[in-house]
Formats: structure tokens, C-alpha cells, sequence
């Protein structure tokens, strides 16, 4: 389901929360478009390392969470907890809980043209951000420069001393 698509709600449309198996976003994603519910599941770029070797990869922003747009008067929700992959609805009085109005439309609009959502306009220079990709993945470091070509500096803390390194902007996030 394209971006596009999927922020053009009908009137009664919400969206509400799908609690899927471990590390199984992408196979409930794909059966719950296969049955026609229009879904979003948040990705971002992070570094996976295995047997001495790195790769970036897009990974849940949320693990074991998407999103799902539905009207729960018209739409045959209840078919989601059968779904493959699906372990549940989010549910609050016997009726999905809905996700407070703005919050998935904003991490759409964040989404990149590489699938992954962008933190650049929670961005400020000076800031803690933590690198989610590369060698440097997990390190929390100081924002030190924004620039237009896609890249940042960032100061990182390496044997009591500041480092400046360049790195892309996709690689980081705001720390918490």
C-alpha cells in the first residue's frame, strides 16, 4: 500500500494498533493488504551486525506494532486477531483502541523515499541524538552541524576527547 494511499481517510476511518507475533511485522503487514485493510508499519535504518560483518537494513520503528485504518462499524475488524502474524488488536472495552488523532499521519508524512521514517525536523544543533546505523550504531552523541546535502556532524565522546565525524542524516535520531 503506497503512502499516498493510505493518508487519504474516509470519514469513520481511525487508526488503531495491531500487536503482531515476534518479528513478524512485514508477514502480518503483507496478509492483512492481502484482505484489504490499509496498514503502515514504520520502519527505520539500523545496523544489524553478524559474524564480523554490518548491514542497514529498514527495521520496525515499533517492534511487534503496525497500524491499521479501519472503520469499526463497516469494516470486518475482528478478522485481524486470525490474520497470520497478527497476535491481537489492541483493545480497550471489547473495541479496538484508537490511536490519538495526528500521531500515525505525522510518521507517514516523516516517511522517506527509502521506506524509512525521518527525524529531521525533531532535529536541533546541540542536541543528544543516538546513531541507529553504521559502525557507530547505539552511541549517543551531541548534533554539531545540519547541512543540506543529507549529511550531519555529530561530536562523539571517544577517550575523553570530542570527535567530529559526518555522517548520513537518516543515521540518526533524538535521544531520549
Amino acid at each position: 500500500m503506497t503512502v499516498s494511499m493510505i493518508s487519504e481517510h474516509a470519514s469513520g476511518q481511525r487508526w488503531y494498533v495491531v500487536y503482531t507475533l515476534p518479528q513478524r511485522e512485514s508477514l502480518a503487514l503483507s496478509h492483512l493488504e492481502r484482505q484489504s485493510f490499509d496498514c503502515f508499519l514504520p520502519r527505520r535504518l539500523k545496523t544489524v551486525r553478524h559474524a564480523r560483518k554490518h548491514r542497514t537494513i529498514l527495521a520496525p520503528l515499533f517492534p511487534r506494532y503496525l497500524f491499521a485504518s479501519l472503520d469499526i462499524d463497516v469494516d470486518r475488524w475482528r478478522s485481524i486477531n486470525g490474520t497470520v502474524g497478527v497476535a491481537r488488536l489492541i483493545m480497550a472495552n471489547e473495541h479496538p483502541l484508537a490511536v490519538p488523532d495526528g500521531v500515525v499521519e505525522s510518521l507517514i508524512a516523516a516517511t522517506g523515499n527509502a521506506g524509512g521514517v525521518q527525524f529531521e525536523e525533531f532535529l536541533k544543533v546541540g542536541q543528544k541524538v543516538r546513531i541507529n546505523a553504521g559502525p557507530f550504531t547505539d552511541v549517543i552523541a551531541t548534533l554539531d552541524r545540519l547541512d543540506d546535502r543529507g549529511r550531519v556532524e555529530v561530536l562523539l565522546q571517544i577517550m575523553n576527547a570530542s570527535v567530529r565525524t559526518r555522517i548520513p542524516r537518516g543515521w540518526i535520531e533524538p535521544s531520549s
